[in-house]
């Protein structure tokens, strides 16, 4: 019979067949340095994504609809079109990317339109 190692300390666990942590101590040092590392992860992450929020709500201004920019505005803006929160493709097989509840979808190789999603 193969005996299961406590994670962390590596302790032959005694009990529960699903129990992974021989204490409590080391079931919250794993939980703890989880934490950490996603933490780290997810705060540089969403800096990223309300940065590029930011630029495309100042380009946006007050317009309620939509807006087109050339890419090099963006690109100057330190935007990062890699990241965004979700996407659609249209009927015509276009592809929004959006952050939040604003999109952009590039209209080709040197302008982008911008818009809000309407609530």
């Amino acid at each position: 019979m193969n005996q299961k190692k406590c994670k962390i300390c590596s302790k032959l666990l005694v009990g529960r067949n699903d129990k992974m942590f021989c204490s409590v101590k080391c079931k919250n040092y794993y939980h703890v340095n989880l934490r950490k590392v996603t933490d780290k992860v997810v705060k540089d992450l969403d800096n990223i994504l309300h940065r590029n929020r930011s630029i495309l709500l100042e380009i946006l201004g007050k317009r309620k609809g939509h807006t087109t920019i050339d890419r090099m505005t963006l690109v100057k803006k330190r935007f990062t079109f890699k990241y965004h929160t979700h996407l659609h493709i249209n009927s015509k097989g276009k592809t929004y990317y959006y952050l939040y509840d604003l999109a952009w979808m590039e209209f080709s190789n040197d302008e982008i339109l911008i818009i809000r999603n309407k609530e």
